[in-house]
């Protein structure tokens, strides 16, 4: 799991999966900035993110599913702070 400095959003989303999902690997990336001056960026610098997230409880899961898992843990986030969001959910070893 990565240490740097992350903003308010990033942390809260990393908070929110490891309690939900307690995953094996987990890397939120913040792709914000290259969507500056586009629909859906709020000024924030955190409206844009992609989800690697690698967690046994995916196994036997679709994709899709997998996706769910993930918003379901991240709740009222993705519908007040997040504008988009890629999710990367693999099962540990895939």
């Amino acid at each position: 799991m990565e240490t740097e400095s992350k903003g308010p959003v990033a942390a809260e989303i990393e908070k929110r999966l490891l309690a939900a999902l307690s995953p094996e690997a987990l890397n939120v990336i913040n792709d914000s900035a290259k969507h500056h001056g586009h629909s859906g960026d709020d000024g924030s610098g955190e409206s844009h993110f992609t989800v690697e997230i690698a967690c046994a409880a995916f196994a036997g899961q679709s994709r899709l599913n997998r996706q769910r898992m993930v918003n379901k843990a991240l709740g009222d986030l993705m519908q007040e702070k997040v504008h988009a969001m890629a999710i990367k959910a693999t099962v540990p070893g895939e």
